[in-house]
C-alpha cells in the first residue's frame, strides 16, 4: 500500500534517552521551541517560529543539504501535557509524524521517548538506514538532553545536600 507520498510504505523508528531532570520540568524545556534549538542539539540549521498558541506550535527549519542545496521542512505541534506531544511534518525530503513520550524514573530522572514514521517524497530517498538514522537522532537528543540539565542545574534551588547542621555552625 502506498503511504502519503505515493512512494511506498513508511519506516517507523523509536529511540529514547534518559535525562536527569524532573518529568515537568523536561516537558516544559522540551516544548518550549525556540530560535536557538539549533545551537542546543549541536547543529547547524534556522529556525523560524510561525505561531505558538498554549496547545500547538508551529515552526519551519531550513538547513544545508549535505548533497548541495539546502532541505527545508515545517511542523505543526501539538502539545500534550503533562508528558507526550504530537508533531506532523511535511519537508522537502521527507514526510513524518512524531510521538514524544515521557516517563518518570524517579523524582529526578525522566525517560524520554520518541517514534517517528516517515514516508519519503520524490526529491528523498525512499528509505534511509535505520541504525544509522537512530543513531543520528540519539546523538541529537543526548545533546538536548546535556543542555536541558545544564539548564536545570542551573536553575533549581541550591541544596545542601548530605550535610548537617553542627551545633553552633
Amino acid at each position: 500500500m502506498a503511504g502519503r507520498s505515493g512512494r511506498g510504505p513508511a519506516q517507523t523508528f523509536h529511540v529514547h534517552v534518559e535525562i536527569r531532570a524532573p518529568i515537568a520540568y523536561v516537558f516544559r524545556w522540551c516544548t518550549d521551541y525556540r530560535a536557538d534549538d539549533a545551537r542546543r542539539e549541536k547543529d547547524r540549521y534556522v529556525r523560524r517560529i510561525l505561531a505558538r498558541a498554549p496547545r500547538r506550535v508551529v515552526y519551519e527549519d531550513l538547513g544545508d543539504h549535505e548533497g548541495g542545496g539546502w532541505w527545508w521542512s515545517r511542523y505543526a505541534v501539538d502539545l500534550r501535557p503533562p508528558a507526550a506531544w504530537h508533531a506532523e511534518s511535511v519537508g522537502a525530503y521527507r514526510t513524518l509524524t512524531l510521538d514524544y513520550a515521557l516517563t518518570a524514573l524517579g523524582p529526578e530522572r525522566t525517560r524520554f521517548d520518541l517514534t517517528w514514521r516517515r514516508w519519503p517524497t520524490a526529491l528523498g530517498p525512499r528509505r534511509v538506514g535505520r541504525a544509522a538514522m537512530e543513531r543520528e537522532t540519539t546523538r541529537a537528543w543526548k545533546n538536548f538532553a546535556a543542555a536541558l540539565e545544564a539548564d536545570y542545574r542551573r536553575e533549581r534551588p541550591a541544596r545542601r545536600r548530605g550535610r548537617r547542621a553542627t551545633p553552633g555552625s
